[in-house]
């Protein structure tokens, strides 16, 4: 039985939201799969971008479609987000993916990030992706075992300076 579930942002998570933002600033933590919340200097700023950035017709320049998930325990606490792009571009073929998440810190080794990834990838199969290819960095372990143990297979490593960026691909057909 799921613990989260995902629902897509809304203005009534406004405070939850920036609180998550606010959350991540401090501990100086990455922030993938929140649609650049990080960036926005106001929640309104990011939930036109989230709404654009859902159809192929209203998306940014440079970006590709995508749905970008709240990840909601059972308490009501957003633990995560989770970015689902639609399709790839170069950029995202390379080291980027399908898929982008995060955990809060104090939401951490509880298997959030597993569910979540399980949960995107049922997702994914709605939106007709059979192939989900999701990166991260080698030095970050657990993002890793939670590919691994939604079935990724790693094909290569990317190096890119002293970054090393591992590539998985996950088969949903």
């Amino acid at each position: 039985m799921s613990r989260l579930r995902l629902v897509l942002p809304s203005p009534k998570f406004k405070d939850d939201l920036m609180d998550y933002k606010r959350e991540f600033i401090e501990n100086r933590d990455s922030m993938d799969g929140s649609a650049g919340l990080r960036d926005s200097k106001t929640f309104e700023e990011w939930y036109k971008a989230f709404l654009d950035n859902l159809k192929e017709e209203t998306v940014r320049d440079g970006l590709v479609p995508a749905t970008t998930y709240l990840a909601i325990s059972d308490d009501g606490k957003i633990v995560g987000m989770i970015d689902i792009r639609h399709r790839l571009n170069d950029y995202l073929l390379r080291v980027g993916g399908h898929i982008g998440y995060s955990t809060r810190k104090c939401e951490r080794k509880k298997g959030y990030a597993t569910e979540m990834l399980g949960l995107a990838l049922k997702e994914c199969i709605k939106l007709g992706i059979k192939e989900v290819l999701i990166t991260c960095d080698k030095n970050n372990i657990a993002s890793a075992k939670t590919i691994i143990n939604n079935g990724g297979k790693m094909e290569n490593e990317i190096y890119e300076g002293d970054r090393i960026t591992q590539r998985y691909w996950i088969d949903l057909g």
